[in-house]
């Protein structure tokens, strides 16, 4: 079955950085897209970011435009969430996510099409 690791998260002051990771396995890779959400206290699950299969395309939310990158190594079966100019209002667990099928290979497909979560890492920033 599909399983997704976070990793990467921790407490760190506004304006600095943190770098996520999120391991793969249980199929192929390189055939899914990969997304990245978060959800803060008292609040829903939101998009964040996301990148196709041959990560290509990306897409972001508009509140971490020019902030976050999302990138993969498909050698590696990680996608990763480089975070930067962290705010108070990042602070979230953050959820690394996979869609149940196999888009183009430049798509970036709908938050309605993630199917598998992982576990979730949380991410503090203080002000």
């Amino acid at each position: 079955q599909v399983q997704l690791v976070e990793s990467g998260g921790g407490l760190v002051q506004a304006g600095g950085s943190l770098r996520l990771s999120c391991a793969a396995s249980g199929r192929t890779f390189s055939y899914y897209a990969m997304g990245w959400f978060r959800q803060a206290p008292g609040k829903e699950r939101e998009f964040v970011a996301a990148i196709s299969k041959s990560g290509s395309s990306t897409d972001y939310a508009d509140s971490v435009k020019s902030r976050f990158t999302i990138s993969r190594d498909n050698a590696k079966n990680t996608v990763f969430l480089q975070m930067n100019s962290l705010e108070p209002e990042d602070t979230a667990v953050y959820y690394c996510a996979t869609p149940r099928g196999i888009y183009g290979s430049n798509y970036v497909p709908p938050s309605s099409a993630y199917a598998y979560w992982g576990q979730g890492t949380q991410v503090t920033v203080s002000s």
